[in-house]
């Protein structure tokens, strides 16, 4: 009886680790596709995407943890971020898009919190928001210190990408209240 105890808590830490190394996979393949924006140093990319439905998924520690082993693997130099930002390693960090990144967590964690079980399409939707909102914070608030002024780091960072963001809410919430009850139920 031991040995099966064992056998499952091992097979559960796996499928955790997968799952962590799944999450960071799908937002380093997101950020590949990427859009330069005229008059905006922050391209248009599928990583917000990606990091709403890894959170909401995973739920809030996992998905968490899988945005902290991006921003990692992304500091040690590998080719996880987007490609049209010409700053490696840390210095993407300081860059015009770090805030975006730095946000990636909190905004994983959020989401996980919220969307629960992902059965109320309710919930699914507010998470979904609040991962957004945080993560336009984050990118905001970089871009305030790189400009020192708020009104152009919105028209820089924020406003064009609110059309683009409704979009990307609305696949969220379809995706995540489709197949966050089964996935959470086999971690």
């Amino acid at each position: 009886m031991e040995q099966v105890l064992v056998r499952s808590e091992r097979s559960v830490v796996l499928r955790q680790v997968v799952g962590v190394a799944l999450g960071a996979a799908l937002v380093t393949l997101a950020a590949q596709v990427a859009v330069p924006l005229p008059g905006t140093p922050v391209p248009m990319t599928l990583q917000p995407l990606a990091v709403l439905l890894v959170g909401g998924l995973l739920g809030a520690r996992l998905g968490a943890t899988s945005m902290v082993l991006y921003l990692a693997l992304g500091i040690a130099g590998l080719p996880v971020f987007t490609p049209t930002v010409p700053l490696l390693g840390i210095a993407r960090l300081l860059g015009p898009t770090g805030g975006y990144l730095l946000a990636y967590p909190v905004a994983a964690f959020a989401v996980g919190a919220i969307v629960r079980d992902g059965r109320d399409w309710r919930r699914a939707a507010l998470g979904v928001l609040a991962g957004l909102v945080l993560i336009h914070v984050g990118g905001l608030a970089q871009l305030v210190i790189l400009t020192g002024n708020f009104s152009g780091a919105a028209r820089l960072g924020t406003l064009p990408f609110l059309l683009g963001d409704l979009g990307k809410l609305a696949v969220a919430v379809a995706v995540l209240t489709k197949l966050t009850p089964a996935v959470r139920a086999r971690l």
